[in-house]
């Protein structure tokens, strides 16, 4: 639920905050007073473009910033919420609600802020989806499309289309990926036939010469050893010597083991006890040489003795470096690319019996597709007649006559290069994301009057009131917690506009209904009474909204009532309307 908006800088109004309540909330105010800067706001605050040219005149910037709560939303709403709260790291407030911003600069440029996080635009449209719908003057407009007429048809059906719905998109994608895979090795199978050649002869140099991990790093530290071969054993030769003495000829000299063994003979013989003390420190001296010792003399015995190794590990060093100039940098990458190589080279099979069976796993794919294709079908024909029944009963009660509403659904045909066609029943049809449906809500402004499509039947006025007679058949639906209407009683008076304000009255009780109206009718079914008003100091005008009281309720009606003002007419007339939309909300309360 919108519990409250602040909005600064935005076409007329320089600063101006409005508090909202569960029920049905209304804005009203004098022409160009700024009650479509509230929708606006609305717009940007769901992620819609921003626009340079809403900035109000001498201000460098516009700033919409709403707070949201979620306790009234339904289970499905506050899940979705709950995830874009924690993918974009927004926080709630200390009292569980959450506060959207909106930013727009003169220069165009726009930021968002999402529970004091800096976030995409379209964060905040995934943020209000599940909470607020808008319906301004171009979403009537937009009920003419037929993507958005199947949207309305899914929406009133339910769980019986949405499973329905899911399964034909999963079993489509199996079907497009086997369906471009069999394409594609069959439109470039001569390409495709030297590419496997290509990959197949590097993949056998790659394999004779079986090129280890790391293998180009160790032999790069073997060569470099049997290089320096003589003077790294002459140098370990020297080291062990000094320390065990010289192994060729023992008579030669001492080494420092012999030696040490001495001093600590020496010692231990000693009658004096500081001097006897120090014997077990060259114990422990004896004890590392002894280590080092035997250290150097596994050194050496590892020192290649084959005087032909240096010339074979060089050898072997050519044959990698032969693989790293072609494939990768280093032996680690030539293996990588191997192992992509064969990835690819299984995919690129474009023999007879590879074709063939892409081909049956093809139309397999295709047979599921078809078969919850005619599946969800029937689905949505099954209840288009319900939704028109219903929408149709609701015009009836908006003053429309006899006008009927008829959803007609149609195989989409599928066009010249269609992406995605698919025979059922011996017709060619698109298999879109959607289905294979075309919908489309044809009325029938009276009786024995063709239906014809909304485009070419409904005026502005009637299209109003055919939006609002789909959005109280789908009030039940779980689409969102806030509703926001813009004119929608354009074009209608009288008892049409009584008609409206009792539907959007009715509508109040499952939902948050905000509505901007010209029509006292209307206004008087509302809750929560909002006026836009119009100053001008002299410097400039500015618009402000502010909550009316009951006394000041009836004297906004009057002066909308052909502008009675405040007159006792006038009041006595407001104070009526009030008094009998207050009687039918009781009376349908009960």
């Amino acid at each position: 639920m919108l519990t409250e908006i602040r909005i600064d800088g935005l076409g007329v109004i320089s600063t101006a905050t409005a508090q909202f309540h569960e029920g049905l909330t209304v804005l009203t105010g004098e022409t160009g007073a700024g009650k479509t800067m509230v929708v606006t706001s609305l717009h940007l605050l769901s992620g819609a473009r921003a626009d340079a040219g809403r900035v109000r005149l001498g201000a460098s910037r516009a700033v919409v910033e709403g707070r949201f709560t979620t306790e009234e939303a339904h289970d499905g709403a506050r899940n979705e919420v709950a995830e874009v709260l924690e993918s974009s790291g927004a926080e709630q407030d200390d009292d569980g609600s959450i506060i959207a911003v909106r930013t727009v600069g003169s220069d165009g440029r726009s930021r968002a802020h999402l529970g004091g996080r800096s976030v995409p635009a379209s964060v905040l449209s995934d943020f209000t989806t599940p909470l607020l719908t808008v319906h301004g003057q171009n979403d009537q407009l937009r009920l003419q499309r037929p993507d958005q007429q199947l949207h309305a048809l899914d929406q009133f059906a339910g769980d019986s289309v949405a499973t329905l719905l899911a399964k034909y998109q999963k079993a489509r994608r199996i079907w497009l990926d086997a369906r471009n895979t069999f394409l594609e090795r069959t439109a470039r199978s001569r390409e495709l036939a030297l590419e496997a050649d290509r990959l197949t002869q590097s993949l056998a140099e790659i394999d004779g010469v079986k090129p280890q991990p790391g293998e180009d790093e160790q032999i790069v530290v073997e060569v470099r050893r049997l290089s320096d071969l003589d003077s790294l054993m002459e140098a370990a030769a020297a080291s062990h010597d000094a320390l065990a003495g010289p192994s060729d000829n023992p008579g030669e000299g001492s080494g420092a083991l012999e030696l040490l063994g001495t001093a600590r003979a020496r010692m231990e013989a000693a009658e004096d006890p500081a001097l006897a003390a120090l014997a077990p420190r060259l114990g422990e001296a004896i004890s590392v040489v002894v280590d080092l010792t035997t250290e150097l003399s596994s050194y050496l015995s590892d020192l290649p003795s084959d005087p032909g190794a240096l010339d074979s590990l060089l050898v072997r060093q050519a044959e990698l470096k032969t693989l790293t100039r072609k494939y990768a940098p280093d032996i680690d990458g030539v293996i990588a690319w191997a192992d992509e190589a064969r990835t690819r080279l299984d995919s690129l099979d474009v023999s007879e019996e590879a074709l063939a069976a892409l081909s049956a796993e093809v139309e397999t794919a295709a047979g599921k597709v078809r078969e919850t294709a005619r599946k969800l079908t029937a689905a949505r024909t099954k209840v288009a007649g319900k939704l028109a029944s219903a929408v149709s009963t609701e015009l009836g009660g908006l003053a429309m006559g006899r006008a009927r509403l008829e959803v007609g659904i149609a195989p989409m045909p599928a066009g010249v290069q269609d992406s995605a066609p698919l025979t059922i029943d011996g017709q060619e049809v698109h298999a879109g994301s959607t289905g294979v449906d075309e919908v489309e809500f044809r009325l029938a402004a009276h009786s024995g009057a063709l239906p014809l499509p909304l485009s070419k039947s409904a005026s502005g006025g009637e299209l109003s009131r055919i939006m609002l007679a789909l959005e109280v058949v789908l009030a039940s639906s779980e689409h969102g917690t806030t509703m926001v209407f813009d004119e929608v009683d354009a074009g209608v008076g009288g008892r049409a506009a009584v008609e409206i304000g009792r539907r959007l009255a009715r509508l109040a009780r499952t939902h948050q209904v905000i509505v901007v109206t010209h029509l006292p009718q209307v206004a008087a079914f509302a809750d929560t009474h909002l006026v836009v008003d119009k100053v001008d100091d002299g410097k400039g005008v500015n618009s402000g909204v502010r909550s009316l009281t009951q006394d000041e309720r009836v004297i906004e009606l009057a002066r909308m009532l052909a502008g009675m003002g405040d007159t006792e007419t006038g009041r006595a007339h407001a104070w009526e309307l009030l008094t009998t939309a207050h009687a039918e909300k009781i009376g349908a309360a009960s």
